[in-house]
């Protein structure tokens, strides 16, 4: 919690759910990014009971514990699943879930930044300067009823 991570990607979050006053955020927790805390998690809320039909997980390790949590208990997700799935990072396995059908979203942050940022180095470093409000990596998302295998190919990390 209060990670940049967190912090930049439970906003959207935290507004939608004071924006909507028919939904109702069940528990909001650290998993420290891991699957086994995550899994841990999503457990502890099926065990007490709650009623729940989203998972927003900031990372996609998070995603597959909370995941291996629902299979556990024969909870179905993803595209016609009870429970929406939704994770951040993109990497390969993760694309190909969502592809399948398993998760309903995955969100990129950045994770090709890596050339844009030496050029930036490179440029400072030199004497150069950068503009102010330039967007130097787009972040994408992709959705379970339009992604492709060569979205998979293309953003998997």
């Amino acid at each position: 919690m209060c990670s940049a991570e967190q912090i930049g990607r439970t906003t959207a979050l935290d507004d939608a759910v004071a924006a909507n006053s028919n939904w109702n955020l069940v528990t909001q927790q650290s998993a420290d990014w891991s699957a086994e805390t995550a899994q841990q998690i999503v457990q502890s809320v099926i065990d007490s009971g709650q009623s729940f039909n989203v998972i927003y997980a900031e990372n996609d390790d998070m995603a597959k514990g909370a995941v291996a949590a629902l299979d556990a208990s024969n909870i179905s997700h993803g595209v016609n699943g009870d429970v929406i799935i939704m994770g951040f990072d993109c990497n390969q396995w993760a694309l190909e879930e969502l592809l399948a059908g398993n998760w309903n979203y995955d969100g990129q942050c950045n994770p090709f930044q890596a050339d844009t940022v030496i050029e930036i180095i490179n440029t400072l470093e030199s004497g150069g300067s950068i503009a102010d409000k330039i967007i130097y990596s787009v972040e994408i998302g992709f959705d379970a009823t339009t992604i492709t295998q060569e979205d998979v190919d293309t953003y998997g990390i």
